[in-house]
């Protein structure tokens, strides 16, 4: 296998095991927060604001995976 060859495959490695952590944090903050509101459909309005804030802090975790994988694709690192 060529330099090229690998480093793709580690460039493709990278933003697949990258994105893995945060889709399955994602699914499991959804899943609370759906429960909390359904428990308690007063706090819907706090329940969801720190919802999204979770949300775009685990996908800032994909966000820098790609942009690792970007990286290495492009022979920058």
């Amino acid at each position: 296998m060529t330099d090229t060859g690998l480093r793709l495959l580690a460039a493709a490695f990278a933003i697949g095991f990258g994105a893995i952590g945060p889709g399955i944090g994602i699914g499991i903050l959804v899943a609370g927060a759906l429960q909390a509101i359904a428990r308690n459909p007063e706090t819907e309005g706090t329940v969801r604001t720190n919802m999204f804030v979770g949300i775009a802090l685990a996908e800032g975790l994909a966000i820098l995976a790609l942009v690792i994988s970007l990286l290495i694709g492009f022979e920058v690192i």
